[in-house]
């Protein structure tokens, strides 16, 4: 990857963000949202930039600490507001659209806000990386006119991290996080309950210093997904993680051999 090649493509980002004047950012916490934000604020100055965080079932606790963590450490304005999808019984239904009914819901209540603050343009941290996965939320935040700057650019995930690396984030090698319903299988119902279980599940992991690590939850089954590199460190604490796993109510616990990259 060129330096040169990235040095283009943040002082190309730089323009199109001004051009903008104000922007309302989508804020997840993530790498992605992190560095547009950071890179927002810079540009545009405080009063100029708006991150909005959803706080829902779906999201662990500890992603609203780390994300608020980001935002004050960076003096970038924000929101954090509720967001009730699970009230939504299309969405509990956890059909093969789940995604795009989320997505459709938040980007809606996005330009709500957008609207409050005096904001046109509403930005979201989705990259040339994304396109490459099932993604039927993006179809819905583009229907919602949600701007995709990395997009514009041709900024893919690889890019931000070094990006981000560059500019002295800590962020830029945080692993990749998803909603805790994308734990449970389509067509399997959602429910508070088991969102409780996984969360708590993968908290219990990581503590024991496994980062990048996934609870799917299939029933009362647990199949942890992890990278190669833990594998015997997690057969090394296997009593205590089954041990933990089965109070919390899981009958089950399985290591998936697949490598998670």
């Amino acid at each position: 990857m060129s330096n040169d090649i990235i040095k283009n493509k943040i002082i190309n980002l730089k323009k199109e963000i001004k051009d903008r004047k104000k922007l309302l950012i989508s804020f997840s916490g993530g790498i992605d949202s992190s560095l547009l934000a950071k890179v927002a604020k810079d540009v545009l100055g405080y009063n100029n930039v708006v991150c909005v965080f959803f706080d829902f079932e779906l999201i662990p606790r500890s992603e609203r600490k780390t994300a608020e963590e980001f935002l004050k450490k960076n003096h970038i304005r924000y929101r954090i507001e509720k967001f009730p999808i699970m009230s939504d019984e299309n969405f509990i239904k956890n059909t093969i659209i789940r995604c795009y009914i989320c997505k459709k819901a938040s980007s809606r209540l996005l330009k709500k806000i957008a609207m409050d603050e005096g904001i046109e343009h509403i930005a979201d941290g989705v990259n040339l990386s994304d396109l490459n996965d099932y993604r039927p939320g993006i179809i819905a935040s583009d229907e919602e006119g949600v701007w995709h700057p990395y997009l514009d650019i041709g900024i893919n995930k690889e890019e931000i991290r070094a990006i981000s690396k560059m500019m002295g984030l800590p962020l830029w090698d945080k692993p990749s996080s998803a909603c805790l319903a994308s734990r449970i299988p389509f067509g399997e119902e959602i429910y508070k309950e088991k969102i409780s279980m996984i969360e708590e599940a993968e908290g219990f992991l990581k503590m024991l210093g496994f980062e990048d690590i996934r609870v799917r939850n299939p029933g009362r089954l647990a199949r942890i997904e992890a990278r190669n590199e833990y594998f015997n460190d997690i057969i090394r604490d296997k009593e205590v993680i089954v041990k933990k796993f089965k109070n919390m109510g899981f009958e089950y616990v399985l290591l998936d051999l697949n490598d998670r990259k």
